[in-house]
Formats: C-alpha cells, sequence, structure tokens
C-alpha cells in the first residue's frame, strides 16, 4: 500500500506541474501573439507605440532577476509567490482589457510583465524541486507549456477573433479577458502546487552581480563565447520583427485564422527539439547555430513575397521553420552556454545569456521593428509589408554571415555538451 501511494503521488505530482505549465504558456500565447495586432487595430497605436509596449516584455526579463534572486529565493516558497504574481497579474491583465488608448494600456502591460516574467523562471524552480532525474523529466512536463500556447491560439482563431472581419469590431481585447480568467486560475492552482521552500544558503551569500549573472561575464574573455555571446544580442533584432509584427501582417492581408495558423511555428518547435540532439552530435554547435540564424533570413524572404493567395504555402512555411529558428539558435546555445560555463559559473551564465537576449537583445529589436514599421508606412495608412521583412531578413543574413567568417568551430563544447 506505501509503495502505491508513493507511485500514485508521483503521478499526481506530474499532472499538477503539467497543468501548471500549460497554464503558464496559455497565458502568455493569449497575450502575446495577437497584441501587435490588437495595438495597431483597436488601439490605433503607430509602430513606436507598439514597440514601446512590446519592450514591456524585455524590461521585465531584465527586473526579473531581481524579483526571483533578491526575494522569492530568499524568503518565500516559490508556489507561493508564484500564485501571488499570477493573482496580481490577473487584475492587471483585466485593466488592459478595459483600456480604451494605448496611454492607459501601457502601465498595466508593463506592471504585468514585471510580474509575469520571473514566473517563467518560477514554474521551473518548482517543477525542478519535485523531480529527481530532471534531464529525463523535465522534457515531458515542459511540452505542455507548448501545448497551452498551441491551444491559446487556435482557440482564438475558432472564435474568430482575429478574423478580418472582426478585428474592426474589437473582438481581440477578449483575449486578454481570456487571459486574465487564466491568471486567476493559475494564481488560485499555484497554492496547492508541491510547497517549494527557498534552499537554505541559495542566494544568502550571493552578490547582486552574481544573482544577475554579472560574474559570468569572466566567460566573455574567452573570443569565441564572445562572439556567440555578441550574435545572440544581434539575432533577437529580427526576432523581435516576428514576435511584434507577424501577427499583424497575416491579419491585414486576409490570411485564414492567422493565429490557428501561427501555432503551427510551436508544433515545429516540439518536432525539431527532438532532432536537436541529432543535428548538434553529428554536424557541431557553429553549424547547428548557423542554420537557425539562415532559417530566420529564409523566414522573412517568405513573408516578404508570399500572399494569403496562391502563395500562402510561403507563408505556412516560413511560420513552420520557428522550429528551427528557435530550437537550433536558442536551446544549442543553452547547451553550449552550459558546456562552456562550467560548474563555476553554470547558473550565471544562463542567467547572463537569458538577460542578453530577452533583456538587451529584444529590447533593441522591439524599437527597431517599430521604427521599420513606420518608415514602410505608405500615404494611404497600409503598410509596405515587403521591405519590413526584408529588413530583419537582412540583418539575419549578416550576423550569419559574420558569425560564420568569426566564430571557430568549438569541439570541445561539443563534446562536452550533456544532451
Amino acid at each position: 500500500m506505501i509503495i502505491n501511494e508513493s507511485k500514485n503521488m508521483k503521478s499526481t505530482t506530474k499532472i499538477q506541474l503539467s497543468l501548471m505549465m500549460f497554464l503558464e504558456f496559455f497565458i502568455w500565447g493569449a497575450l502575446f501573439v495577437t497584441l501587435g495586432t490588437f495595438l495597431g487595430n483597436n488601439l490605433k497605436a503607430n509602430g513606436l507605440e507598439i514597440a514601446n509596449v512590446f519592450s514591456t516584455q524585455s524590461w521585465g526579463a531584465i527586473i526579473a532577476p531581481f524579483i526571483i534572486g533578491l526575494i522569492a529565493d530568499r524568503f518565500f516558497n516559490a508556489e507561493r509567490i508564484l500564485g501571488v504574481l499570477h493573482l496580481a497579474g490577473a487584475v492587471l491583465m483585466y485593466m488592459m482589457h478595459q483600456s480604451e488608448n494605448v496611454a492607459g494600456f501601457y502601465p498595466f502591460a508593463l506592471g504585468y510583465m514585471i510580474l509575469y516574467m520571473p514566473t517563467l523562471a518560477l514554474v521551473n524552480s518548482v517543477s525542478f524541486r519535485q523531480m529527481k532525474d530532471p534531464e529525463k523529466e523535465f522534457s515531458f512536463i515542459r511540452v505542455f507549456g507548448t501545448v497551452g500556447w498551441i491551444v491559446a491560439g487556435l482557440i482564438i482563431s475558432w472564435l474568430a477573433w482575429d478574423s478580418k472581419e472582426n478585428i474592426g469590431q474589437g473582438t481581440l481585447k477578449n483575449t486578454f479577458l481570456m487571459a486574465s480568467v487564466a491568471s486567476a486560475v493559475l494564481g488560485l492552482f499555484s497554492f496547492t502546487l508541491p510547497k517549494t521552500p527557498p534552499i537554505k544558503n541559495n542566494t544568502e551569500n550571493k552578490s547582486v552581480a552574481q544573482i544577475l549573472g554579472l560574474d559570468a561575464l569572466n566567460l566573455l574573455k574567452d573570443r569565441n563565447f564572445l562572439i556567440f555571446f555578441l550574435a545572440s544580442i544581434a539575432i533577437c533584432i529580427p526576432l523581435a520583427f516576428y514576435y511584434s509584427n507577424a501577427n499583424p501582417f497575416l491579419a491585414s492581408i486576409g490570411l485564414a485564422n492567422p493565429t490557428a495558423k501561427m501555432t503551427i511555428g510551436q508544433m515545429s518547435e516540439v518536432l525539431f527539439l527532438l532532432l536537436l540532439p541529432v543535428f548538434f552530435k553529428r554536424f557541431g554547435f557553429k553549424l547547428t547555430i548557423l542554420l537557425g540564424m539562415l532559417a530566420w533570413a529564409l523566414r522573412y524572404v517568405l513573408f516578404a513575397y508570399g500572399n494569403a493567395g496562391e502563395l500562402a504555402f510561403m507563408l505556412i512555411t516560413g511560420i513552420a521553420l520557428h522550429g528551427i529558428c528557435y530550437d537550433f539558435f536558442f536551446v544549442s546555445g543553452q547547451i553550449y552556454t552550459d558546456a562552456k560555463a562550467g560548474e563555476k559559473y553554470k547558473s550565471s551564465a544562463q542567467g547572463l545569456i537569458t538577460l542578453a537576449t530577452y533583456g538587451i537583445g529584444q529590447l533593441i529589436g522591439f524599437w527597431v521593428a517599430g521604427f521599420i514599421i513606420e518608415k514602410y508606412k505608405l500615404a494611404d495608412g497600409t503598410q509596405n509589408w515587403q521591405m519590413v521583412w526584408l529588413v530583419p531578413a537582412a540583418i539575419a543574413a549578416v550576423v550569419m554571415i559574420l558569425f560564420a567568417l568569426i566564430f571557430k568551430n568549438d569541439k570541445k563544447a561539443t563534446a562536452d555538451a550533456h544532451i
């Protein structure tokens, strides 16, 4: 009886963690994918105002280590602060739903992202603390996050909130209400999760620099890692174009069910995540990451010349390339960072790369995307989408070429990688 109870408890914990991940990324998918479309069509925001709102995610990523390292890890159970952040987030999300102009929307968006971005680390913390073998068990739990993002997109298109006919009627504001309800549910559910108290001495003796991952700056003395670090920031500039402009683009040209079709990107992410170990081991880090960069450039060329009619397959292919874009660059980059850092800087190095990509890189990227959107706005108020997409294609191509020429193939890091 005791053995069976132990097995049942393990199954119960798996279900709890899987549901937690599902809701965590369901919220992000419901909020983020159609945000640019909502801001441009319903709040009449211009390109720079849209960039300002999207940059709240980057500010949240920059501030998140302070919340986790200086507060959560020292004084509170991870599952409790996760609950509090999501309950507060539900209120802010509802206020975003009620906002009637971008000036009123922005402070709620900023407040929400400052609360939400730390929860990405918290759900991982709660998960890892319950696992005996995280390397084998975490992927099963994490995949439910991707499923949550996909389901959010499918619901939005199933209810036709993103249809060209309904966007003008303000239906997209319902996505914030849906996300608000999901945030409240996850907030309450978090208090039922397995207890995850602070680990004694986990951060008590750490400096602010260590908490932010800044002590890993010593790794930048390694020429190869410095090149990778700078490339990570640079490639996030074209990445920001996709996050802020893909859904508005697909919706404006009349592609049916654009948000549902964008979930093809998350489906491919799961597929290529499974293929990544094969590529990484066989071709090494440099060729794998170059393939990811090439996918970014190719995706934007497909967007530039595709349409919602006979060439719709080009748009779908561009969306499907998301798996290669994300997994082959960001996931392989995390593996490379882990191998280069060693035990001394292992966690700090990951924090540094996250700060560089989601923080600095995308912050720059959203502003560049906003500038380009305004620059290529036509006299009748429509967009020259071809030029909007050719710019990030060119940026990705330049980053790829420079990386290919400067970065030396690091066979040792590939051999040391845990994958």
